[in-house]
Protein backbone atom coordinates (compact mmCIF):
# COMPACT_ATOMS: atom_id res chain seq x y z
CA UNK A 1 0.00 0.00 0.00
CA UNK A 2 0.82 3.44 -0.53
CA UNK A 3 0.31 7.06 1.32
CA UNK A 4 -1.69 8.45 -1.67
CA UNK A 5 -5.56 8.43 -1.52
CA UNK A 6 -7.05 5.19 -3.13
CA UNK A 7 -8.77 5.89 -6.75
CA UNK A 8 -12.11 4.74 -6.16
CA UNK A 9 -14.33 6.43 -8.67
CA UNK A 10 -14.82 6.86 -12.46
CA UNK A 11 -16.39 9.32 -14.80
CA UNK A 12 -17.17 8.15 -17.93
CA UNK A 13 -18.71 10.92 -20.02
CA UNK A 14 -21.45 9.42 -22.37
CA UNK A 15 -23.90 12.36 -23.26
CA UNK A 16 -22.34 13.09 -26.75
CA UNK A 17 -25.00 13.28 -29.92
CA UNK A 18 -22.75 10.21 -32.24
CA UNK A 19 -23.11 12.24 -35.28
CA UNK A 20 -20.42 10.17 -37.34
CA UNK A 21 -23.02 7.16 -36.88
CA UNK A 22 -25.89 8.35 -37.81
CA UNK A 23 -28.59 7.31 -38.63
CA UNK A 24 -28.06 4.30 -35.99
CA UNK A 25 -27.65 6.54 -33.49
CA UNK A 26 -30.54 8.47 -33.72
CA UNK A 27 -31.79 6.19 -31.17
CA UNK A 28 -29.49 4.28 -30.08
CA UNK A 29 -26.52 5.67 -27.89
CA UNK A 30 -23.09 5.55 -29.79
CA UNK A 31 -21.82 3.71 -26.06
CA UNK A 32 -24.23 1.39 -26.74
CA UNK A 33 -22.99 -0.10 -30.08
CA UNK A 34 -21.88 -4.10 -29.63
CA UNK A 35 -18.42 -4.67 -29.97
CA UNK A 36 -19.37 -8.59 -31.21
CA UNK A 37 -21.13 -9.29 -28.08
CA UNK A 38 -20.94 -6.60 -24.99
CA UNK A 39 -21.51 -2.56 -25.82
CA UNK A 40 -19.02 -0.03 -25.90
CA UNK A 41 -19.87 1.46 -22.39
CA UNK A 42 -19.51 -2.37 -20.75
CA UNK A 43 -15.90 -2.83 -22.37
CA UNK A 44 -15.11 0.67 -19.89
CA UNK A 45 -16.47 -0.05 -17.19
CA UNK A 46 -14.87 -3.69 -17.37
CA UNK A 47 -11.57 -2.15 -17.12
CA UNK A 48 -12.45 0.53 -14.69
CA UNK A 49 -13.67 -2.09 -12.12
CA UNK A 50 -10.58 -4.21 -12.58
CA UNK A 51 -8.66 -0.86 -11.53
CA UNK A 52 -9.87 -1.35 -8.64
CA UNK A 53 -12.63 1.18 -9.67
CA UNK A 54 -16.03 0.27 -7.24
CA UNK A 55 -17.84 3.41 -8.01
CA UNK A 56 -19.03 3.89 -11.71
CA UNK A 57 -20.55 7.96 -12.61
CA UNK A 58 -22.13 8.30 -15.68
CA UNK A 59 -22.52 11.71 -17.39
CA UNK A 60 -25.72 11.22 -19.30
CA UNK A 61 -28.17 13.51 -21.22
CA UNK A 62 -31.75 12.60 -20.92
CA UNK A 63 -31.63 10.41 -24.34
CA UNK A 64 -29.63 8.29 -23.07
CA UNK A 65 -31.57 5.64 -21.00
CA UNK A 66 -30.11 3.02 -22.67
CA UNK A 67 -27.02 2.94 -20.96
CA UNK A 68 -28.70 3.20 -17.70
CA UNK A 69 -30.99 0.46 -18.15
CA UNK A 70 -28.07 -2.12 -19.83
CA UNK A 71 -26.36 -1.72 -15.89
CA UNK A 72 -29.51 -2.00 -14.10
CA UNK A 73 -30.40 -5.53 -13.06
CA UNK A 74 -33.04 -7.33 -15.16
CA UNK A 75 -34.93 -9.70 -12.43
CA UNK A 76 -37.54 -10.50 -15.04
CA UNK A 77 -35.15 -11.17 -17.76
CA UNK A 78 -32.56 -13.27 -15.70
CA UNK A 79 -35.81 -15.77 -14.49
CA UNK A 80 -36.74 -16.18 -18.24
CA UNK A 81 -33.46 -17.18 -18.96
CA UNK A 82 -33.15 -19.54 -15.44
CA UNK A 83 -36.48 -21.10 -16.56
CA UNK A 84 -35.22 -22.31 -19.96
CA UNK A 85 -32.25 -23.45 -18.69
CA UNK A 86 -29.58 -21.35 -20.04
CA UNK A 87 -27.64 -20.11 -16.70
CA UNK A 88 -24.30 -19.00 -18.44
CA UNK A 89 -26.37 -16.09 -19.87
CA UNK A 90 -28.23 -15.59 -16.82
CA UNK A 91 -25.16 -15.33 -14.80
CA UNK A 92 -23.19 -12.98 -17.72
CA UNK A 93 -26.31 -9.97 -17.47
CA UNK A 94 -25.94 -10.62 -13.66
CA UNK A 95 -22.83 -9.97 -13.19
CA UNK A 96 -22.63 -7.11 -16.11
CA UNK A 97 -21.84 -4.71 -12.68
CA UNK A 98 -20.69 -6.88 -9.81
CA UNK A 99 -21.77 -6.23 -5.86
CA UNK A 100 -19.27 -4.22 -4.65
CA UNK A 101 -19.89 -2.24 -7.48
CA UNK A 102 -22.07 1.20 -7.56
CA UNK A 103 -23.92 3.17 -10.49
CA UNK A 104 -24.49 6.92 -10.23
CA UNK A 105 -26.36 9.64 -12.61
CA UNK A 106 -25.80 13.25 -13.66
CA UNK A 107 -27.82 15.11 -16.57
CA UNK A 108 -25.52 17.02 -18.49
CA UNK A 109 -27.89 19.67 -19.83
CA UNK A 110 -26.02 20.77 -22.78
CA UNK A 111 -23.44 19.54 -24.64
CA UNK A 112 -20.46 21.78 -23.98
CA UNK A 113 -17.51 19.78 -24.58
CA UNK A 114 -15.43 17.52 -22.47
CA UNK A 115 -14.24 19.69 -19.74
CA UNK A 116 -18.06 20.69 -18.82
CA UNK A 117 -19.43 16.72 -18.72
CA UNK A 118 -16.43 15.95 -16.23
CA UNK A 119 -16.92 19.10 -14.41
CA UNK A 120 -20.84 17.91 -13.90
CA UNK A 121 -19.66 15.04 -11.96
CA UNK A 122 -17.99 17.10 -9.49
CA UNK A 123 -20.80 16.91 -6.30
CA UNK A 124 -20.10 13.23 -6.90
CA UNK A 125 -16.23 13.20 -7.22
CA UNK A 126 -15.46 15.42 -4.77
CA UNK A 127 -12.28 16.31 -3.59
CA UNK A 128 -10.34 12.90 -4.11
CA UNK A 129 -8.86 11.68 -7.32
CA UNK A 130 -10.72 9.88 -9.69
CA UNK A 131 -10.48 8.51 -13.19
CA UNK A 132 -12.44 9.35 -17.09
CA UNK A 133 -12.62 6.76 -19.09
CA UNK A 134 -14.20 7.58 -22.71
CA UNK A 135 -15.67 4.58 -23.93
CA UNK A 136 -15.00 5.64 -27.35
CA UNK A 137 -11.46 4.58 -26.85
CA UNK A 138 -11.65 0.69 -27.06
CA UNK A 139 -8.02 -0.06 -25.63
CA UNK A 140 -7.04 -4.01 -25.95
CA UNK A 141 -4.64 -5.61 -23.62
CA UNK A 142 -3.66 -9.04 -24.72
CA UNK A 143 -1.53 -9.88 -22.04
CA UNK A 144 -1.70 -8.19 -18.57
CA UNK A 145 -3.43 -5.35 -16.90
CA UNK A 146 -5.60 -3.22 -18.95
CA UNK A 147 -4.77 0.61 -19.83
CA UNK A 148 -6.55 1.93 -16.41
CA UNK A 149 -4.76 -0.61 -14.07
CA UNK A 150 -1.62 0.30 -15.75
CA UNK A 151 -2.47 3.96 -15.22
CA UNK A 152 -3.41 2.73 -11.17
CA UNK A 153 -0.13 1.29 -10.46
CA UNK A 154 1.88 4.30 -11.76
CA UNK A 155 -0.26 6.67 -9.51
CA UNK A 156 0.39 4.55 -6.63
CA UNK A 157 3.77 4.28 -6.85
CA UNK A 158 4.53 8.01 -8.27
CA UNK A 159 1.45 10.12 -6.71
CA UNK A 160 1.31 11.78 -10.00
CA UNK A 161 -2.36 12.07 -11.83
CA UNK A 162 -1.67 10.42 -15.08
CA UNK A 163 -2.62 11.00 -18.55
CA UNK A 164 -2.95 7.47 -21.31
CA UNK A 165 -1.06 8.72 -24.40
CA UNK A 166 -0.10 7.21 -27.70
CA UNK A 167 2.48 7.99 -30.90
CA UNK A 168 -0.07 9.31 -33.32
CA UNK A 169 0.66 10.77 -36.85
CA UNK A 170 1.29 14.31 -37.19
CA UNK A 171 -1.07 14.53 -40.02
CA UNK A 172 -3.77 14.17 -37.40
CA UNK A 173 -2.95 16.28 -34.25
CA UNK A 174 -5.85 18.59 -35.16
CA UNK A 175 -7.96 15.80 -33.78
CA UNK A 176 -6.22 15.31 -30.49
CA UNK A 177 -4.82 16.88 -27.43
CA UNK A 178 -1.17 16.83 -28.11
CA UNK A 179 1.71 16.67 -25.27
CA UNK A 180 5.26 17.56 -24.73
CA UNK A 181 7.49 15.25 -22.37
CA UNK A 182 10.20 14.86 -20.57
CA UNK A 183 11.65 11.73 -18.86
CA UNK A 184 13.35 11.62 -15.04
CA UNK A 185 16.05 9.33 -14.30
CA UNK A 186 13.02 5.91 -13.74
CA UNK A 187 12.54 6.60 -17.65
CA UNK A 188 8.70 7.96 -16.83
CA UNK A 189 7.56 10.74 -18.94
CA UNK A 190 6.32 13.72 -16.95
CA UNK A 191 4.17 16.52 -19.44
CA UNK A 192 5.58 19.55 -20.04
CA UNK A 193 3.28 21.08 -22.00
CA UNK A 194 -0.47 20.19 -23.70
CA UNK A 195 -2.29 21.51 -26.59
CA UNK A 196 -6.00 20.69 -27.99
CA UNK A 197 -5.81 19.79 -31.61
CA UNK A 198 -3.19 22.06 -32.66
CA UNK A 199 -2.00 21.92 -36.58
CA UNK A 200 0.52 19.83 -37.30
CA UNK A 201 3.33 22.28 -37.70
CA UNK A 202 2.09 23.55 -33.79
CA UNK A 203 2.03 20.39 -32.53
CA UNK A 204 4.54 19.94 -29.39
CA UNK A 205 5.59 16.49 -30.04
CA UNK A 206 3.97 13.15 -31.73
CA UNK A 207 2.10 12.41 -28.54
CA UNK A 208 -1.26 12.42 -28.50
CA UNK A 209 -3.96 11.84 -25.40
CA UNK A 210 -6.33 9.10 -26.00
CA UNK A 211 -9.34 8.56 -23.38
CA UNK A 212 -7.86 7.73 -20.17
CA UNK A 213 -7.25 10.13 -17.56
CA UNK A 214 -6.65 10.05 -14.01
CA UNK A 215 -6.65 13.47 -12.20
CA UNK A 216 -6.95 15.01 -9.01
CA UNK A 217 -10.16 16.91 -7.43
CA UNK A 218 -8.64 20.43 -7.85
CA UNK A 219 -9.36 19.65 -12.13
CA UNK A 220 -12.61 20.52 -11.21
CA UNK A 221 -11.68 24.57 -9.32
CA UNK A 222 -9.47 24.91 -12.82
CA UNK A 223 -12.51 23.91 -14.59
CA UNK A 224 -14.34 26.63 -13.45
CA UNK A 225 -12.31 29.26 -14.86
CA UNK A 226 -11.81 27.32 -18.24
CA UNK A 227 -13.36 29.40 -20.80
CA UNK A 228 -14.85 28.09 -24.33
CA UNK A 229 -11.51 27.35 -26.57
CA UNK A 230 -11.73 24.65 -29.27
CA UNK A 231 -15.04 23.96 -30.84
CA UNK A 232 -16.28 26.12 -28.84
CA UNK A 233 -16.48 23.78 -25.70
CA UNK A 234 -14.71 23.88 -22.69
CA UNK A 235 -11.97 21.75 -23.16
CA UNK A 236 -10.23 19.30 -20.52
CA UNK A 237 -6.91 19.84 -21.93
CA UNK A 238 -7.05 23.62 -20.95
CA UNK A 239 -7.59 22.64 -17.46
CA UNK A 240 -4.83 20.42 -17.47
CA UNK A 241 -2.65 23.28 -18.68
CA UNK A 242 -3.45 24.91 -15.75
CA UNK A 243 -3.13 22.01 -13.41
CA UNK A 244 0.73 21.76 -14.89
CA UNK A 245 1.85 24.69 -13.25
CA UNK A 246 1.19 23.28 -10.00
CA UNK A 247 1.93 19.95 -9.87
CA UNK A 248 3.74 16.99 -12.15
CA UNK A 249 1.53 14.83 -14.91
CA UNK A 250 2.68 11.45 -16.16
CA UNK A 251 2.39 10.59 -19.85
CA UNK A 252 1.39 6.98 -19.64
CA UNK A 253 2.48 5.01 -23.12
CA UNK A 254 -0.09 2.04 -22.30
CA UNK A 255 0.59 -1.55 -23.59
CA UNK A 256 -2.55 -2.24 -25.50
CA UNK A 257 -3.74 -1.37 -28.67
CA UNK A 258 -6.67 1.44 -29.28
CA UNK A 259 -9.24 1.36 -31.62
CA UNK A 260 -10.59 5.07 -32.32
CA UNK A 261 -14.63 3.64 -32.04
CA UNK A 262 -15.73 7.12 -32.52
CA UNK A 263 -14.66 6.20 -35.96
CA UNK A 264 -16.76 3.85 -38.45
CA UNK A 265 -13.49 2.55 -39.59
CA UNK A 266 -11.95 2.07 -35.64
CA UNK A 267 -15.45 0.36 -34.90
CA UNK A 268 -15.43 -1.75 -37.54
CA UNK A 269 -11.29 -3.12 -36.89
CA UNK A 270 -12.05 -3.77 -33.33
CA UNK A 271 -15.37 -5.67 -34.43
CA UNK A 272 -13.29 -7.94 -36.36
CA UNK A 273 -10.42 -8.75 -33.76
CA UNK A 274 -12.79 -9.02 -30.95
CA UNK A 275 -14.50 -11.49 -33.36
CA UNK A 276 -10.87 -13.19 -33.89
CA UNK A 277 -10.22 -14.11 -30.54
CA UNK A 278 -13.78 -15.33 -29.95
CA UNK A 279 -13.33 -18.57 -29.83
CA UNK A 280 -16.60 -19.69 -31.22
CA UNK A 281 -16.37 -16.85 -33.54
CA UNK A 282 -12.35 -17.17 -34.65
CA UNK A 283 -12.93 -20.37 -37.17
CA UNK A 284 -16.08 -19.06 -39.06
CA UNK A 285 -14.55 -15.78 -39.33
CA UNK A 286 -11.48 -17.14 -40.79
CA UNK A 287 -13.34 -19.23 -43.54
CA UNK A 288 -14.98 -16.18 -44.50
CA UNK A 289 -12.17 -14.25 -44.54
CA UNK A 290 -10.64 -16.87 -47.20
CA UNK A 291 -13.67 -16.36 -49.22
CA UNK A 292 -13.52 -12.69 -49.74
CA UNK A 293 -9.53 -12.70 -50.39
CA UNK A 294 -10.05 -15.67 -52.96
CA UNK A 295 -13.62 -15.62 -54.30
CA UNK A 296 -14.83 -18.94 -56.12
CA UNK A 297 -14.62 -18.35 -60.03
Amino acid sequence: MTGFPPIRKAVFPVAGLGTRFLPATKSIPKEMLPIVDKPLIQYAVDEAIEAGIDTIIFVTSHKKGAILDHFDPDAELESLLQAQGNHELCTRIHNIIPDHVSTQYVIQEKALGLGHAVWCARKLVGDEPFAVLLADDLIRSRRGDGCMKQMVDEYHATGSACIGVEQIPLSMTDRYGMVSVQKDATGRKYIQHIIEKPAPEMAPSNLGVVGRYLLPGKIFKLLESVRAGVDGEIQLTDAISKLLESRPLLAHAFEGVRYDCGSRQGFIRATVDYALEHAELRGEMLNYFDTVKNPPR
